[in-house]
């Protein structure tokens, strides 16, 4: 086998389409830089979200509102480069897809320039046209309904389920088929109930990807940070598999123990040179101290060597 047949082939929302007619359910988690992406695509994680949620996980905003083009293009670019296998999806952030011609431009700058190979767009029949138009200029949309983080100002500022009541219900339900409808490859439902995202991943041909919305999606989505215990907040729709901010807020204390006690580093993290080559770069070997052989201004080396203002 060659170097070629070997390399891993990225997957394609066509692959992802067969693994939902397959009825294989879909893990997808975010992730915003080079290392964790590596670990998570070896790990055969098949979706990778690069989440305007960075905005808070990341970067300390308060909301995924300040997150600016730039900064996704610059963590899209570090996820692609730390993967090779799992299809990469962009995140949208708010007002780059106000306008047709806005979100063709900057979705396109995702794949052109990020190395995404999809986007995702939140809102439904609201967003219905622009998914419409991104699609048919040969992007792959990820729609994104329910409780949508950059309209939470519009949405009373305070994170809560969306579809509890009967209007809020039936909107959902027309949100997701126009986001189909719209040319979608698959749908995130974000802190929807859980009997009403399985009733719409009952009627729609698209996978559903829930997060806080119960076991009966197609798939399912973490933030990464969430995953791995390293927040100092845990939604209740989700489940640390780590505890990291342990682990690192202990490696810290140990590491700060052993320099204020001189054990860091040790004899394995120090490398040491010949001590006799160091006496000649210093001027203090043999010959230096008798001051054999020397002339001028080397018969003014000191015995302790060469001083640090003396220009060599």
């Amino acid at each position: 086998m060659s170097a070629t047949d070997a390399t891993p082939r990225r997957l394609t929302v066509a692959d992802i389409a067969k693994r939902y007619a397959d009825g294989q359910r879909l893990p997808m988690l975010t992730a915003y830089d080079y290392p964790t992406a590596q670990i998570i695509d070896e790990a055969g994680i098949p979706l990778i979200l690069v989440g305007d949620s960075l905005g808070q996980v990341l970067l300390g905003y308060e909301s995924t509102v300040r997150v600016t083009m730039t900064e996704m293009l610059h963590h899209t670019m570090a996820v692609v480069r730390g993967s090779r296998r799992a299809l990469v999806v962009g995140d949208m952030p708010f007002l780059t897809y106000a306008s047709i011609a806005e979100a063709l431009d900057n979705a396109g700058r995702f794949l052109r320039e990020g190395g995404a190979q999809a986007v995702k767009v939140e809102g439904g029949a609201r967003s219905a046209r622009i998914i419409e138009a991104v699609v048919k200029a040969g992007i792959p949309v990820m729609g994104h309904i329910g409780w949508t983080p950059q309209a939470q100002h519009g949405l009373g500022g305070k994170v809560k389920v969306i579809g509890k009541d009967r209007t809020q219900a039936r909107a959902l339900l027309a949100d997701a088929l126009a986001v189909q409808e719209a040319g979608a490859f698959a749908i995130v439902l974000e802190l929807v109930p859980a009997q009403l995202a399985e009733a719409i991943t009952e009627r729609l041909r698209i996978p559903t990807i829930g997060i806080g919305a119960g076991p009966g999606c197609s798939g399912q989505v973490q933030v990464i940070t969430d995953l791995l215990g390293l927040g100092d907040f845990v939604p209740r729709h989700a489940r640390p598999y780590a505890d990291l901010r342990g682990t690192i807020a202990e490696a810290a204390r140990r590491y700060a123990t052993d320099v204020e006690a001189g054990a860091f580093p040790g004899a394995a993290e120090t490398v040491r040179m010949d001590d006799a080559i160091l006496d000649e770069a210093l001027g203090r070997g043999v010959n230096d101290r008798a001051g054999a052989g020397q002339s001028g201004a080397d018969r003014d080396i000191p015995v302790g060597g060469i001083p640090l203002d003396r220009d060599l």
